[in-house]
């Protein structure tokens, strides 16, 4: 029988439906805007699209699913493992999608001639495949076995039970804390981060060195490429930080969990960290918004063509209407 849900939990679920109403829409407009205007299908915006879709999914799968393990039901070990391993998958595919773009805006300004002929469509494809790919591997890995299963068994025979086994889900209960630091954290999340901070320090740099190199020029085209250069790497750094911001804490807790197993971390901490994880996900088409003009102009058109034109058309139709009534 279902435990009655507190009122803690109650306004845990509530936080976490507000942030997926949010992100949902939110990316979902940034994929629409990708595909409706021409001016935004080169190859970094096809990994954004690849980045949306995985805050799409957080928004639609995760959060329900995290929901789920929050109420804790009993279920069977395995099932209580497909449950856990998407947002596993998701936050690999949000990292690699990240580092493809970190290395795009790299070519962009390291061989901006010969970057149109080496950065083709189907590569970006193929990359993009190639990010989801890893993501399935890396986040399906407790699936294969590194995870609690044989753990729990020894508890329970130690434990002189014989019934059914039967565990109250949740993420610690089936997924290995080794496996999310030595793997997922030391492998999979923190030399990315790290390769795309240098990444990125390398860009600016290049930028600055271009620009410093042409004030003098007559020409103003190369001041132009990278002055916009250097505002779109500026924005899509900040969406990293961000990205960091919000999954360093609880990859922190994680540490602290499997290193000081004696250590006590407030229940608010872990929650507020899964907030920051989740809340990520609707962060970037407010960034989009607000510092790339090319998704401004796209949002906005979407706005006038499908919504707020719309509005003004039905109620002169509905006007038009009356008056001949």
């Amino acid at each position: 029988m279902a435990h009655p849900i507190s009122a803690f939990q109650a306004a845990y679920i509530s936080i976490e439906v507000l942030i997926a109403l949010v992100s949902v829409p939110g990316n979902i407009l940034v994929i629409w805007a990708v595909k409706m205007n021409q001016a935004l299908r080169d190859a970094t915006f096809c990994f954004i699209v690849s980045l949306a879709v995985a805050d799409v999914a957080v928004g639609a799968l995760v959060i329900p699913l995290a929901i789920i393990i929050n109420i804790g039901p009993q279920t069977e070990f395995y099932t209580c493992l497909m449950v856990a391993c998407p947002v596993l998958i998701l936050t690999e595919s949000s990292i690699l999608a990240l580092l493809a773009i970190a290395v795009d805006r790299y070519l962009r300004v390291k061989i901006p001639v010969r970057y149109k002929s080496v950065v083709t469509p189907q590569r970006a494809a193929v990359a993009i495949a190639c990010c989801w790919i890893v993501s399935l591997l890396v986040g399906l890995t407790p699936m294969f076995g590194w995870n609690n299963l044989n753990k729990m068994q020894r508890t329970q025979e130690l434990n002189g039970s014989h019934t059914e086994f039967v565990i109250t889900c949740q993420f610690e209960t089936v997924i290995s804390m080794e496996y999310m630091v030595y793997f997922n954290f030391f492998v999979w999340v923190l030399p990315p981060l790290l390769l795309m901070l240098l990444i990125y320090l390398e860009v600016f740099n290049l930028i600055r060195k271009q620009l410093n190199k042409k004030v003098s020029s007559s020409s103003n085209d190369p001041q132009k490429y990278y002055g916009k250069e250097l505002k779109i790497a500026k924005s899509l750094a900040l969406v990293l930080f961000l990205f960091a911001l919000s999954w360093l804490p609880l990859h922190v807790l994680n540490c602290i969990t499997l290193f000081c197993p004696s250590c006590q971390t407030p229940h608010i901490l872990t929650y507020i960290a899964i907030f920051l994880t989740h809340g990520n996900s609707a962060m970037n088409p407010i960034v989009y918004a607000f510092r790339i003009k090319k998704f401004r102009t796209a949002f906005l058109q979407i706005w006038n063509q499908y919504f707020c034109c719309k509005t003004n058309k039905n109620a002169i139709s509905t006007t038009t209407a009356e008056m001949g009534n």
